[in-house]
């Protein structure tokens, strides 16, 4: 079965998150979220061994997300990285990102009627419990300056091939709930597969579960912001701006 949180995961998509800053909770972001220490991104700024700028999608689509990515590894986690990018503010819900990621970025396999009725009731449930903790009504716009944000940071590759490539996902998820608000943040770290399909990449659940396989046999890399010395220990690759 596909479910959808702050992104798009597809059957089994593993995940978990860290919380940085103060001033609330931090975004839904996370598709299997456990109970982790606090982390604290630290002042001294360490750099990163390896940054990559990844490719953009060629165009947008009638949803309004990048598609049309090139078919080669940094083309599949430049769309990877689109994926997981949300932008709820201004009127536009958790409703309104789920379907949007679910119809421009799920292959054909995992899409189906039931599937876009359950990624629209769980991300009913989501806004429902954003607009109580931002302290307004259920279906209202969110207050004035207020936010929930997720964006890919860095990656570390699982196994790539010419028409699949697995990934670990270094997302920040940033939350503010208000003008006046301190924004509460938080780093999450998310196993993604996508497939060639159709002239571009696609998130697969049957990839998915290979790369749980293969992920299995791999060390998890540790969730760290880029600057963090442990960063380069643990295999990230930095994401600068796409090119």
């Amino acid at each position: 079965m596909l479910a959808l949180t702050g992104y798009a995961v597809i059957s089994g998509g593993d995940g978990d998150s860290d919380t940085a800053g103060k001033g609330g909770s931090s975004p839904n972001v996370s598709s299997s979220p456990s109970a982790v220490p606090t982390y604290q991104v630290p002042d001294d700024w360490t750099e990163p061994d390896r940054w990559a700028a990844l490719p953009r999608g060629a165009r947008t689509d009638k949803h309004g997300s990048e598609v049309g990515f090139p078919q080669s590894t940094e083309g599949a986690l430049g769309m990877a990285a689109a994926a997981n990018r949300i932008n709820i503010e201004n009127g536009r819900s958790t409703v309104d990102e789920q379907l949007r990621i679910y119809y421009s970025y799920v292959d054909k396999a995992d899409q189906s009627s039931n599937n876009a009725k359950l990624i629209e009731q769980q991300a009913l449930q989501t806004d429902k419990s954003l607009a109580q903790e931002m302290g307004v009504k259920p279906g209202s716009p969110l207050p004035s300056g207020a936010y929930m944000r997720n964006t890919v940071i860095g990656y570390k590759v699982i196994k790539k091939s010419s028409d699949e490539v697995s990934v670990w996902l270094l997302a920040r998820a940033t939350q503010k709930t208000g003008e006046t608000a301190k924004e509460s943040s938080s780093y999450t770290r998310t196993l993604n597969a996508v497939v060639w399909e159709d002239g571009d990449w696609k998130l697969s659940g049957a990839a998915t579960t290979r790369a749980q396989q293969d992920a299995a046999k791999q060390t998890e890399p540790k969730i760290v912001a880029p600057g963090d010395e442990d960063f380069n220990d643990a295999g990230w690759t930095a994401i600068r701006e796409a090119s």
